[in-house]
């Protein structure tokens, strides 16, 4: 079969038999080289007019984004602390220097703002432009796997979702409806430059009851937020439901009429969608500023994700960013 034709989750799935059991289940993987405590590592990569495109970001905000991709990945295994990346570069020999230096340029700038260094990489001629992008973390209080939801936990959105999508339409002049001046500039925004939600952890070890285990199930939701829910859901051998009414969308995007598809499955937010035991996602929502209780984890049946409120399948036509299609 033909990498199109698998698709990335089945890609991954097939992948993992050449690694030890469950080691590609999570976001990034979680190493104890010392006493010291544990680092988390994480790869990513980047390729032109898959992943980015001079139509629709400068070469800062290619770097911005391309470390906040990967920063995003720590968060959702729970980092407290940048340790610093390396940088693989693939370009053709006519690239302008001037690229290069903006995109390390924007690098620097998102490790200047969450922590870090640059620390090292490598640089290749090719056909096409690519970054090679690994990340290292210090865990901080206790890990976030996709697998530890339970039926009954509540689902939690850090942040608004179809944002990043909304910006792509812009930037590539898609869309036909008007579209206020200030949602404009945050679409945008979100789209070049996404925030890396590191700030989570914190929040999340300052709102963890008192007496309760450190029991966090969570993803980042790049590849959207109906996926996030769906690899939470899998992982955890529940199902999920969704409250229509609660779904963490901008309310001046809510308007458009692709507003809730593009919350569902735009992709490219970089918000972490976490699964927590009720007082702990309460007490969560009341310490970070734009978290949301989203859904719930329930016990395992078909449909896998259902809205609550009907309790009808989402629709899977749509199930978030594809690779290789």
């Amino acid at each position: 079969m033909r990498l199109d034709q698998l698709g990335e989750w089945e890609l991954i799935e097939r992948l993992s038999a050449y690694a030890p059991e469950g080691q590609l289940a999570d976001d990034a993987a979680i190493l104890s080289p010392s006493r010291s405590g544990a680092v988390v590592v994480n790869t990513d990569v980047l390729v032109d007019t898959v992943h980015f495109s001079d139509a629709t970001m400068s070469p800062q905000d290619l770097g911005w984004r391309a470390a906040a991709a990967n920063l995003s990945d720590l968060a959702a295994m729970g980092c407290s602390d940048v340790l610093g990346l390396t940088v693989g570069l693939v370009a053709p020999g006519d690239t302008a220097w001037d690229w290069v230096e903006g995109v390390y340029q924007g690098l620097s700038e998102a490790l200047q703002r969450y922590g870090g260094r640059l620390l090292g990489g490598d640089c290749s001629s090719g056909q096409q432009r690519l970054l090679a992008i690994t990340a290292l973390g210090s865990l901080g209080p206790g890990p976030i796997r996709r697998g530890d939801g339970q039926p009954g936990d509540w689902l939690v959105s850090t942040g608004p979702h179809g944002l990043s999508r909304l910006g792509l339409a812009l930037l590539q002049n898609q869309l036909e409806e008007p579209v206020p001046a200030d949602l404009r500039q945050r679409a945008i925004q979100a789209h070049q430059r996404p925030r890396p939600r590191l700030d989570a952890i914190g929040a999340l070890e300052a709102s963890q009851p008192q007496g309760s285990p450190w029991r966090v199930c969570g993803t980042d939701s790049s590849d959207g937020l109906q996926r996030a829910v769906l690899n939470l859901a899998h992982a955890s051998g529940c199902a999920a439901q969704l409250q229509r009414t609660a779904l963490p969308c901008d309310p001046a995007m809510a308007a458009l009429s692709s507003g809730e598809r593009w919350c569902l499955n735009g992709g490219e937010d970089f918000e972490l969608v976490l699964a927590l035991e009720p007082a702990w996602a309460q007490r969560l929502g009341a310490a970070l500023p734009g978290c949301q209780v989203i859904g719930e984890l329930v016990a395992a049946a078909s449909p896998a994700l259902s809205w609550s409120e009907s309790g009808l399948p989402l629709s899977d036509n749509d199930p978030g960013y594809r690779h290789f299609s």
